[in-house]
């Protein structure tokens, strides 16, 4: 059996040559927070064997985050450093790979002023709106991976002693990363292909509509012309693979922005900026929210919705079988990048342009015309259960089950 100490080099082994695939002579930017110290330093060891020119890291620590929100005034929150957005900006067009640790407490603003979080999660969007589309154009490799905080751990396991809960979540997420095997890496590799498999086969399909139903959800949405779904991994525009999210159980798409109608609720918790928003409906007409609830974080929720036009419509749609192995697992996460692998999923937000035919190629305005949500935001909510059927509208209107009781049908 491995020691965790092996564990942990193979998860960073994983990140480095499957996640970013680092490619000899470039630069790796990691933003990663203090509690990934022990991690990030694996990391930079793997990047730099593997050939990278610069692992450059940027730090940040919740508890700093928290005293701002506490004690800075309003105004604070209106200003984000112009040299920031154009060093990310630059860093991606001089060709570096990106990667993002994340392991943030749930709760960390809990009870802060929503006004302050709204507006800090606007500014921000808005200073980092090239770099975005840069990442949702595939221009960069870049990915997104998750280490323990003692908060998050507490949070996934408050039945625990203490003393136990990092290592019952670092297990946790060993097992759902594949790290539990003999060789991750090529678990990966046949974990990918899988994935392209189905992603394939949806393409080959080419729906005109889905149809979710399921307890409180009755959700039709319209897939754009030249629409592509897309899963596992996948090329940057210079041809180099690499998997944007460890782990990762989807295939997803892009809806036509004005092509969503119905009501869809919500089947984990969703975690946004510090806060936790659950047991809430979304009403959608021609394809933007006209009505919503929410039992907690409605005014969190409400800040969401208005961070711009977009926020209020989908930029994807993701399939994921209730017998994933992260929803077998029957953990809640409190963590996007894990839970909306357990679930069916949603966004709010901005589109992936290479889910649509050249995409890649095409401006926001070009990319609006072709039926794709552009926003400042993109935000990924839970929607799956094992109650939950799927119908698709195949191009001459006939219906066929593409889900059945939370499973695959095709």
């Amino acid at each position: 059996m491995s020691t965790f100490e092996e564990k942990l080099d193979k998860y960073a082994e994983l990140a480095v040559k499957i996640g970013v695939n680092i490619q000899p002579g470039q630069t790796l930017v990691i933003n990663a927070p203090l509690s990934s110290a022990e991690f990030t330093r694996k990391v930079a060891h793997k990047a730099y064997d593997a050939g990278a020119k610069l692992v450059h890291v940027e730090w940040h620590d919740e508890e700093l985050t928290r005293i701002r929100f506490d004690k800075a005034p309003v105004e604070s929150f209106k200003e984000y450093p112009k040299w920031k957005a154009e060093g990310y900006e630059t860093m991606a067009e001089n060709g570096a790979a990106f990667m993002t640790i994340k392991s943030t407490d749930p709760d960390l603003l809990k009870g802060v002023d929503s006004e302050k979080i709204a507006t800090q999660n606007k500014v921000q969007g808005q200073a980092m709106d090239t770099f975005r589309s840069y990442i949702q154009s595939d221009k960069v490799s870049w990915l997104v991976i998750s280490t323990p905080s003692p908060a998050w751990a507490a949070k996934v396991f408050p039945n625990e002693p203490e003393d136990t809960q990092m290592s019952k979540l670092w297990e946790a997420l060993f097992e759902a990363t594949r790290i539990n095997t003999d060789d991750p890496v090529a678990e990966w590799k046949q974990h990918d292909n899988t994935l392209q498999t189905k992603a394939a086969l949806l393409n080959n399909k080419n729906y005109r509509q889905l149809h979710f139903k399921s307890p409180g959800t009755d959700l039709t949405i319209e897939l754009p012309n030249n629409h592509i779904w897309l899963g596992g991994g996948g090329p940057t525009q210079n041809g180099v693979h690499f998997v944007a999210n460890m782990p990762t159980e989807e295939v997803f798409t892009a809806p036509k922005s004005d092509g969503v109608n119905g009501t869809v609720t919500n089947t984990k918790p969703l975690n946004y900026g510090g806060n936790v928003i659950d047991h809430f409906t979304l009403t959608f007409k021609d394809g933007k929210v006209v009505d919503f609830t929410a039992e907690q974080g409605e005014e969190t929720l409400k800040h969401l919705l208005e961070t711009d036009e977009g926020a209020t419509r989908l930029g994807e749609v993701a399939l994921v079988p209730h017998s994933s192995p992260i929803s077998q697992s029957g953990i809640l996460f409190y963590n996007t990048l894990y839970d909306e692998n357990a679930s069916n999923h949603i966004a709010l937000g901005s589109a992936y342009s290479t889910c649509l035919k050249d995409g890649a190629k095409m401006s926001s305005d070009e990319l609006r015309k072709a039926g794709l949500n552009t926003s400042i935001t993109h935000v990924d909510f839970m929607i799956g259960s094992a109650d939950m059927d799927i119908e698709g509208v195949l191009s001459d209107g006939t219906t066929e089950a593409v889900f059945r009781k939370g499973e695959w049908a095709i």
